[in-house]
């Protein structure tokens, strides 16, 4: 040990730790040494390691040990392997000592029937048959190596690295044949960026939604603020804002925000006075509502869409260099387009009618799947609403919620 660079103060270490240690590997450890002075880094093979360890520490079994016959043996057997051996009791003989005991037994036996690593399902399925023939009341099973946090294991630490070095090379090929997700890296956004600010009453508390875009105009964050409200509630907004945030700054679509918190239900909840949305289930509904209208164009969930807005529109909303004639002409070009949607709708119903009930149930049962998730109770008949447009209609006494 000298010659390979081990001072007198380390092999005194090591002589003070061989008494403690069940392998050499232990007494060679960096919390002895420190880093760098394992035996393998000295220069020994793993096999000359192997036979010190048989040599010093012994093999820590009695399989083999002279004077002792091998009909003496099963007397020695433990519930796993020790050290070197090979023999351990078998997992039935764990079942049928139970079984010779439950009978003089009122209640079930705390005994583990121990497994060896490489125990199949069947060899588990015929235990727990087993115990039912032999009439017990439980048992327990565990599978040697099958927690992390064992503090007893069957085999040595050179069985586990040799054990590792075969399980790495399919485990690298498993890697380039399924690489893993790569991660989306931050977008940031730039230090002077355009947005908006809306301001709305959610049933009488104040709310302010703020955002910030990229230069191409998408949104990369957004702040809420109710300076009105306790502290942990304004709280948790601010947190909720910044998750989603973060969540756009690393690519999550807006559209996967907008479809999880649209008519979440919570207090405060009610009337809106907002241009497009007139009401909401929470102020987390009425906030993504806003963004989907706003970002991606969706008027699914809103009351007056923002197109209907310029059509009824009179000459107090005309921006600088525009006329009253325009605006007419505006409107009636609106007019006649919905007309003419009108008469197409109208068109259709005459041409699929009588198609067959059946088809008619298909669409009836995929729309009552997707709007009625999140719907209340009917307040007139107690009956579970269905989500109709941006509101709740109730298809038992056709009252509706939240729309007039």
């Amino acid at each position: 040990l000298k010659a390979r660079g081990l001072t007198d103060d380390d092999i005194k270490k090591i002589e003070a730790a061989l008494p403690g240690v069940f392998t050499l590997e232990q007494a060679f450890g960096a919390h002895v040494l420190g880093a760098g002075k394992d035996l393998l880094g000295l220069g020994f093979t793993q096999a000359q390691i192997d036979e010190a360890n048989v040599v010093i520490c012994g093999r820590m079994t009695l399989e083999g040990a002279p004077l002792l016959k091998p009909e003496h043996l099963p007397v020695f057997d433990c519930a796993n392997k020790c050290g070197k051996g090979e023999r351990y009791i078998q997992p039935l003989g764990h079942v049928r000592m139970m079984g010779a005991a439950q009978p003089f037994l009122s209640g079930a036996i705390s005994k583990t029937v121990n497994l060896p690593n490489e125990a199949t399902v069947e060899e588990i399925s015929e235990i727990y048959l087993e115990s039912w023939k032999l009439g017990l009341k439980a048992v327990a099973l565990y599978r040697d190596g099958c927690k992390l946090s064992q503090p007893l294991s069957s085999s040595g630490s050179s069985d586990k690295k040799e054990a590792k070095k075969a399980e790495a090379a399919p485990v690298a090929l498993a890697a380039v044949a399924n690489p893993a997700p790569s991660r989306h890296e931050r977008r940031r956004l730039p230090r002077k960026r355009g947005g908006f600010t809306v301001e709305a009453k959610v049933a009488g508390h104040k709310v302010y939604l703020r955002t910030g875009e990229y230069e191409d105009g998408t949104l990369g964050e957004i702040f809420i603020d109710m300076h009105k409200e306790g502290a942990a509630f304004r709280s948790m907004l601010n947190c909720l804002a910044i998750a989603v945030s973060l969540g756009l700054q690393h690519g999550v679509p807006l559209e996967e925000f907008v479809d999880v918190f649209t008519f979440t239900r919570f207090e405060p909840q009610g009337m809106v006075d907002h241009p497009n949305i007139k009401t909401a289930t929470s102020v987390v509904d009425f906030i993504f509502r806003v963004l989907g209208m706003e970002y991606q164009g969706r008027t699914d969930f809103v009351h007056v869409k923002p197109e209907e807005l310029v059509t009824t529109s009179g000459p107090a909303n005309l921006g600088p260099g525009t006329t009253g004639i325009a605006t007419v002409a505006e409107a009636t070009k609106h007019e006649d387009e919905a007309q003419t949607s009108i008469f197409a709708a109208e068109n259709d119903k005459r041409t699929t009618k009588g198609s067959g009930l059946a088809t008619g149930a298909n669409i009836l049962s995929k729309h009552l799947q997707d709007m009625q998730s999140d719907a209340p109770f009917c307040n007139q008949c107690g009956h579970t609403t269905i989500r109709n447009g941006a509101c709740y209609k109730c298809l038992n006494c056709g009252n509706s919620m939240g729309c007039s």
